[in-house]
């Protein structure tokens, strides 16, 4: 495959992903995806996006159990959206090659 960004190849290897929300922070040190060899851009596959939008809806939903919301901080909506598009488009970058 090839690297969207540098068209440099893309070979199976692992990354970090991370996420940082109001009121915790998601770190799984070992995610398998697609690595550029030349700019080491990467490309989760489409399990894996699945696996972590599963993984983040489930502790979000048990996060807000208990957090107590402050209605002055509107990023919510914002951040997951930033990342559920980055998923998103991750999945149909793959879906292209």
């Amino acid at each position: 495959m090839e690297c969207y960004y540098c068209k440099g190849e893309l070979k199976d290897g692992v990354v970090p992903y991370f996420v940082k929300r109001k009121g915790y922070q998601f770190v799984i040190d070992r995610v398998p995806a697609y690595v550029c060899s030349q700019c080491g851009e990467y490309l989760f596959r489409e399990k894996e996006v699945d696996l972590i939008q599963e993984i983040i809806s489930a502790l979000e939903q048990k996060i807000a159990l208990m957090i107590i919301p402050n209605p002055s901080l509107q990023r919510k909506n914002s951040l997951r959206n930033n990342i559920s598009s980055k998923l998103k488009t991750d999945k149909l970058r793959l879906k292209a090659t």
